[in-house]
């Protein structure tokens, strides 16, 4: 595993409280949207206020985004691989559109929680095995309706060198619908690492502490490719699951291999 920063000059950690005090700000405003302008948007508005949200989030901590390739329209089912909690806010900023499955533990976060619940998440209790059957059913009604959904089949945050196993069950809602799957890489990256340690989530990292590691960073930026729709018709979900994994660690590996493309982060 790659160092975690511990220490930082004073410089960086007057720009990280910066940083943390905007982004503080921009939840309380993004919640003032959620509770008085959302009620009175439809829905193309609700997703051009999030999308702009997402963005102006990542720009205010000062992490770039690097954006390949396009989201098919119509409904679909995203596949992403897991690092931070960041990553809804990645995907949203630019397919505002996207229902994610999240743990049901994000409900509880102070101003994260209720604003991804504003985007139209569903929520599984990972620790009842069953509940992943409800949330199928959940996900197969919104894809039948013409939604974006979109799934972390990792089921936990890695490192970002690779995918972990993916896990098939969510899978079978775009199968039982005949919905295509679009599979989306995750890399965050700085000037110095092609898999950045700022953006290490895992083991027992809080949220808190997650938030001070990208505020400090320097030069930290998402990357976020999209790579071509598939069709899912006559798929086996374990095989399904096992190529998707595939498809994205090979993107995964392509971006060790190239720079990353003008990096837009925003007015800040």
């Amino acid at each position: 595993m790659q160092g975690r920063p511990t220490a930082f000059r004073p410089a960086a950690a007057v720009r990280a409280c910066w940083r943390l005090a905007r982004a503080v700000v921009h939840g309380l405003h993004g919640l003032a949207v959620v509770w008085l302008r959302f009620p009175r948007l439809d829905a193309s508005a609700r997703q051009a206020r999030i999308a702009w949200w997402a963005r102006k989030m990542f720009a205010v901590l000062g992490i770039g985004l690097d954006v390949r390739g396009d989201f098919r329209p119509g409904a679909k089912l995203i596949v992403a691989n897991h690092i931070s909690w960041l990553d809804i806010m990645a995907v949203h900023a630019v397919c505002p559109q996207a229902r994610f499955v999240s743990k049901a533990d994000v409900q509880a976060w102070p101003v994260i929680g209720r604003l991804v619940g504003a985007a139209g998440t569903l929520y599984i209790v990972r620790e009842k095995a069953r509940d992943a059957l409800r949330v199928v059913h959940q996900m197969a009604d919104a894809l039948a309706t013409g939604d974006t959904v979109a799934v972390f089949p990792e089921g936990t945050t890695g490192l970002g060198h690779e995918p972990l196993p993916f896990h098939a069950n969510l899978l079978q809602a775009a199968i039982a619908t005949q919905v295509p799957v679009q599979p989306v890489a995750l890399r965050y990256a700085d000037a110095r690492h092609a898999v950045s340690p700022a953006a290490d989530y895992t083991g027992t990292i809080s949220l808190a502490r997650s938030l001070w590691m990208l505020a400090a960073a320097q030069g930290l930026f998402v990357r976020v490719e999209v790579l071509p729709a598939e069709s899912v018709r006559h798929a086996d979900r374990r095989a399904l699951a096992a190529h998707l994994r595939q498809e994205i660690a090979d993107a995964l590996e392509r971006m060790e291999e190239r720079p990353a493309a003008a990096v837009h982060h925003g007015q800040a």
